[in-house]
């Protein structure tokens, strides 16, 4: 007696389906799981016998073989065991086998035969849907997966609710999806005192998905400012919380099923692993610039982070997605974020401060920030100095806009760039344009090309350096909401881009 279901594997946010053999056959009785499965998958024999036991069903004097194909790729994580037991039930004839085989299973089981809920149920629906079959998963999953609208999702509380569903006694309903979580409550723009260039630079990186570098001394409002940027960015398109909501599902970071349309902030701190920020560890998980995708990335004391791992963003950076590499698979995730990073300008902090500056002045300051390579500091579109602000403007009333007039204009901003940029797969804000894209888009007039041209030669601009600065000058011109990039433009575009060089 041979019978067939179907699960999925991960690699990345990419569920490849697994075919489940279940084969019966006279021997000596024993119970095998092939097809290179990792210690959770072999485990699942128990786990499956514990759980039919509860059940009042006996497994035969038989030999039992499990079968996972394709057998070369690798099998981990305990969300087999539903797959597992359901090939087997279908195998004893206790359920019809071709249901069995137009369904995609995962699920972990308790001993008593409850289901328990895995990471991954979104991308398995989005698996089950490309193949046309139902997804079966524990209740717990089921509002999170029926999110793919595609899917017929089955979400059973126990492996005993299966077999009544599949044998007519008690049909179950399909999932229906979880709800649309709010915005949370934000701190407010207009709570932070003065620092108005650095709430303008605020703004633009907003509107354009540009990458952020803020240096003060202690106490300026770096952090503050940057906690603030969740209120003013806007929320999630459909098709951006959908592919944001497959790697919080791997990462088990969906509360109830419910897709989030708040943009992702993540702030790790700097004694992070390379491991814990571009992903990888035990079963190659994403990492945090994964899990910020389409969001916020804020690394706050920037050149305390490790040498290696502040390298290994720039390539991710570049190109949206990282690839962490293993022996025997390579794992691709996207990466879509926007850097946000704070730092001191010395050790010490002081280093501009008369009255508390140490003696090493400036080579404090050149070692410090020298941990910062020029490379990585040249993807920083918008860099700002955050002054420190007196206390005794600590007391005045907030003034200057609230987040929600900031994220007015950044919400219109963003509009026109969806606009702009429909017809291009690659392209969704400003800090994408590249190439003829970028000249067609973000060509200055003549002044302003004059002016860029003359900054470029006198300081020296690279050439990611020089497009950085078009794509910025484009975003205000969003803003502003005009259709040329002027003179104006590219002039307080410079300014951010030459805010810390040391030719100024």
């Amino acid at each position: 007696m041979v019978a067939l279901a179907y699960t999925v594997a991960f690699e990345g946010i990419e569920a490849r389906l697994v075919e489940v053999q279940c084969a019966v056959t006279p021997g000596i009785p024993a119970f095998s799981i092939v097809g290179l499965p990792d210690k959770a998958v072999s485990e699942a024999r128990e786990r499956v016998r514990a759980a039919l036991t509860a059940m009042a069903i006996a497994l035969p004097s038989k030999r039992i073989t499990v079968n996972l194909s394709p057998a070369d790729l690798p099998k981990e994580g305990s969300h087999f065991d539903l797959p597992i037991a359901f090939a087997l039930l279908a195998a004893l004839d206790i359920i019809p086998k071709d249901e069995a085989a137009q369904t995609v299973a995962l699920g972990e089981l308790s001993l008593d035969g409850t289901l328990v809920p895995v990471v991954g149920a979104l991308p398995a629906a989005m698996a089950a849907a490309e193949a046309d079959r139902t997804l079966l998963c524990p209740h717990a999953c089921g509002s999170e997966a029926a999110w793919v609208g595609d899917a017929k999702v089955i979400a059973p509380r126990s492996l005993s609710d299966v077999v009544r569903h599949f044998t007519g006694q008690k049909v179950l309903q399909h999932a229906t999806p979880g709800e649309v979580l709010g915005q949370t409550a934000t701190r407010d723009l207009s709570e932070v005192k003065g620092q108005e260039r650095a709430k303008r630079a605020l703004e633009i990186a907003a509107a354009g998905r540009h990458h952020l570098l803020l240096v003060g001394s202690p106490g300026s409002g770096k952090s503050m400012l940057a906690a603030r940027i969740p209120g003013i960015l806007p929320p999630l398109s459909p098709t951006e919380a959908l592919e944001t909501s497959m790697i919080h599902s791997l990462s088990g970071l969906l509360d109830e099923g419910g897709i989030n349309r708040e943009r992702p902030f993540r702030e790790p701190h700097h004694t992070a692993s390379m491991a814990a920020i571009v992903g990888g560890g035990r079963n190659a998980k994403p990492g945090e610039i994964s899990l910020a995708h389409n969001g916020v990335l804020f690394m706050d004391e920037f050149p305390e982070f490790s040498r290696t791992v502040l390298e290994t963003l720039r390539q991710p950076i570049e190109t949206g997605e990282v690839v962490v590499a293993r022996a025997n698979a390579h794992i691709r995730y996207p990466c879509r974020f926007m850097l946000v990073a704070a730092a001191n300008p010395c050790k010490c902090g002081y280093l501009a401060d008369p009255a508390r500056a140490c003696a090493r002045v400036p080579i404090c300051g050149e070692d410090y920030m020298g941990r910062i390579s020029g490379p990585l500091m040249d993807r920083f579109d918008l860099r700002v100095e955050v002054p420190p602000v007196a206390f005794t403007d600590l007391d005045l009333p907030s003034d200057g806009d609230t987040s929600s007039q900031v994220a007015a204009r950044v919400a219109q901003a963003r509009t026109i760039q969806d606009a702009r940029y429909a017809g291009h797969p690659n392209a969704r804000v400003n800090a994408d344009a590249e190439g003829h894209l970028l000249d067609e888009v973000a060509t200055p007039d003549d002044e302003g090309r004059a002016l860029l041209v003359k900054v470029a030669e006198r300081f020296g601009l690279s050439a990611r350096g020089y497009h950085r600065v078009l794509r910025v000058a484009r975003t205000i011109a969003d803003l502003e909401g005009v259709e040329h990039v002027r003179k104006i433009h590219v002039g307080e575009a410079i300014s951010y881009r030459l805010a810390m060089a040391k030719e100024v």
